[in-house]
């Protein structure tokens, strides 16, 4: 019965050393993956700061480029055909109608007023 207790005995320590062991190295794990997400994590904030600097100034010069075309644009008319020139047939269908809709509002518009005044 000694020897028997003996076995159990060193079974149970063997057993609670084992899960020692697993704390352990559990421990030295996390602290590992720990250490992993933290130098991930500030390489990341590192990138995203990166690429806000570069689009800021990416935006900057595109303001600054759209800025000296609109300063370009001193003649409307040589502007409006351009627009005019790279248009289809029926786009230049579409804007006549636009037009002519345009005009019957402000003709009625004025008929109206004269009408108003001749009341």
């Amino acid at each position: 019965m000694a020897r028997d207790d003996d076995v159990i005995t060193g079974t149970l320590r063997k057993v609670f050393l084992a899960g020692v062991g697993a704390v352990a190295a559990t421990a030295d794990k996390s602290e590992e993956i720990f250490n992993d997400l933290v130098e991930k994590g500030e390489t990341t904030v590192a990138q995203g700061r990166s690429m806000n600097k570069e689009l800021k100034h990416t935006v900057k010069e595109r303001m600054k480029s759209d800025k000296e075309s609109v300063k370009k644009s001193d003649n409307p008319i040589r502007d409006l055909n351009t627009i005019l020139a790279g248009m289809t047939a029926e786009q230049l269908d579409a804007l006549k109608d636009k037009i002519d809709e345009a005009e019957d509002k402000i003709k009625g518009k004025t008929e109206e007023d004269t009408e108003e005044k001749d009341s």
